[in-house]
């Protein structure tokens, strides 16, 4: 299990530095302003849908499924019915493609009610028009993902969306060197995200899963196995969606405030890559696992999930949580402070990011949690979490996002991600409970330990060198970054070796043969 979490974070590791190089080119083209507001409100709602379907949102609703018929009717059944669930999804997608672009303008004054009655408001609805074809090729990628996924085939699915970046990162590299202006940059941007959609697509079309008899013959249809998919696999959907459903509430707040979507946008970017490494593999690999585990009965395979999950989102999330926090500025400085976005944006964007991160540890324990509820095929619980928690964020946003700004609205995310996960955690102890062996008994406060001493040497590092990392070159301010990063990584990884946490070459060798020993 340890291995297929790591090859998704891996892969998920690639897409999201690609990712950042390719909102540091948007962050210079387009800046912090009325443009830059308008485009990304209008990503934003593509990304919220593309994560929601790709980055293991599926697997809630469609491994379950496909799982429960091959055991019961048989590979040819199974393979059938993904067949089924390829085209109906392909078809439902493209009619809501249409619907929305036809009803666009209502969908940015709902999503940005601060954009009405300013020129930002149709920026973003012509934006948003030309990204809704991703729509018509997200459909046969997320099925051919979950089928794949199911049968333990990650490596594809967690590189495909390296290619959506690198398509983006041409197109903008190409902008930066003719020097548009940043509305036509927008525009072109736009266009762009349907044409990576299409590349994505195309590269898992060439693996062909109904090649090897796992989801063919490829038709629509709407009968009760997909009409009970499709009734389960939404609401997972949403609920897998919390942390951007959480943002995307955070900026109908933000869009009054001018410039505060953009630092929302460009704080969160840096929340994403931890949560990621750890919480998007862990729904992608836990949810198979843990479905296995319940159908065989197998307490012990269940609890071994279980706990190996804990250990895996514990160890990783504390220490890059303490991370964001101390580095915040530093970090926000070396990525995006250039072209036409300012010191002042940064100091902004990372104030927002410092905050976000508070909220860190509660987006990957939704993420440890919610795969117990889907497993059991339980999609409802976690979307009534979901939900309260973007609630509980509109509400505080509507309190405190006027007086504080965006820093404001980045602690309502915070709260509503605690209070999504709070009400995972007391739900799951209620109904079925949640139980760790005594190996993760024993390391999990050591962890907790470990993060928390490599976290008062990286402030006091910090603290030595910032006074020259401010006023210091590129080169130097990423010299003083990397070094404080390596310095943190490497002081954490010799405190779990001394703590007993962790032996790394019995885990190297174990990685090699395939398993894990505790």
């Amino acid at each position: 299990m340890i291995r297929h979490i790591l090859t998704v974070s891996t892969g998920t590791l690639a897409s999201r530095t690609l990712g950042f190089t390719r909102d540091a080119l948007i962050a210079a083209l387009l800046g912090a302003g009325p443009i830059a507001d308008a485009f990304l409100v209008a990503f934003q709602f593509i990304n919220v849908t593309r994560r929601s379907f790709t980055e293991g949102a599926l697997n809630a609703a469609l491994v379950p499924h496909y799982l429960r018929v091959r055991e019961t009717e048989g590979a040819v059944a199974a393979a059938a019915f993904a067949g089924r669930a390829l085209g109906a999804v392909s078809l439902i997608l493209i009619v809501i493609a249409l619907f929305l672009t036809a009803l666009m303008p209502l969908v940015i004054s709902l999503l940005a009610p601060g954009f009405v009655g300013h020129e930002t408001l149709q920026f973003a609805i012509n934006d948003a028009r030309l990204m809704m074809p991703y729509f018509a090729f997200v459909g046969p990628s997320i099925v051919m993902m979950g089928v794949l996924n199911a049968e333990h085939r990650f490596m594809l699915t967690a590189f495909s969306p390296v290619l959506f970046n690198l398509t983006m990162i041409v197109v903008l590299v190409v902008l930066l060197i003719w020097r548009h202006d940043p509305l036509f940059s927008a525009t072109v941007i736009a266009g762009a995200v349907g044409v990576a959609g299409c590349l994505q697509m195309l590269i898992l079309v060439q693996r062909r899963p109904w090649r090897d008899g796992i989801a063919t013959p490829v038709r629509i249809s709407f009968d009760p196995q997909i009409r009970g998919f499709l009734r389960k696999g939404i609401p997972g959907m949403v609920a897998n969606a919390g942390p951007q459903f959480l943002i995307v509430g955070g900026a109908i707040i933000a869009s009054s405030s001018p410039a505060a979507v953009s630092w929302l946008y460009f704080a969160n970017r840096l929340i994403e890559l931890p949560l990621g490494m750890v919480g998007v593999a862990m729904g992608t690999v836990l949810v198979p696992e843990m479905t296995r585990a319940i159908r065989g009965n197998d307490r012990e395979a269940l609890m071994q999930a279980e706990s190996r999950g804990a250990e895996l989102a514990t160890a990783l999330v504390l220490p890059a949580a303490l991370g964001l926090i101390l580095l915040s500025e530093p970090i926000i400085r070396v990525l995006f402070e250039r072209g036409a976005f300012s010191p002042a944006d940064t100091v902004a964007t990372a104030r927002a990011l410092s905050i976000l991160a508070l909220g860190l540890p509660a987006h990957v324990l939704v993420k440890a949690l919610a795969p117990a509820f889907f497993a059991r095929e339980d999609t409802r619980t976690p979307l009534v979490a979901t939900i309260s928690g973007v609630v509980v964020a509109v509400i505080c946003g509507l309190l405190i996002g006027r007086p504080y700004g965006a820093s404001g609205v980045a602690a309502s995310i915070s709260l509503g991600a605690w209070f999504c996960a709070a009400i995972l955690a007391w739900r799951g102890s209620t109904t079925f409970g949640f139980a760790i062996d005594a190996t993760a008994r024993r390391r999990l406060p050591r962890i907790a330990l470990c993060a928390a001493v490599m976290g008062a040497m990286l402030f006091l590092a910090e603290s030595f060198v910032s006074a020259v990392a401010a006023t210091a070159g590129f080169a130097a301010q990423i010299t003083i970054l990397g070094g404080l990063v390596a310095a943190g990584v490497s002081f954490y990884g010799l405190l779990l070796d001394l703590s007993g946490v962790l032996n790394w070459g019995e885990a190297i060798s174990n990685l090699r043969d395939g398993r894990l020993r505790d």
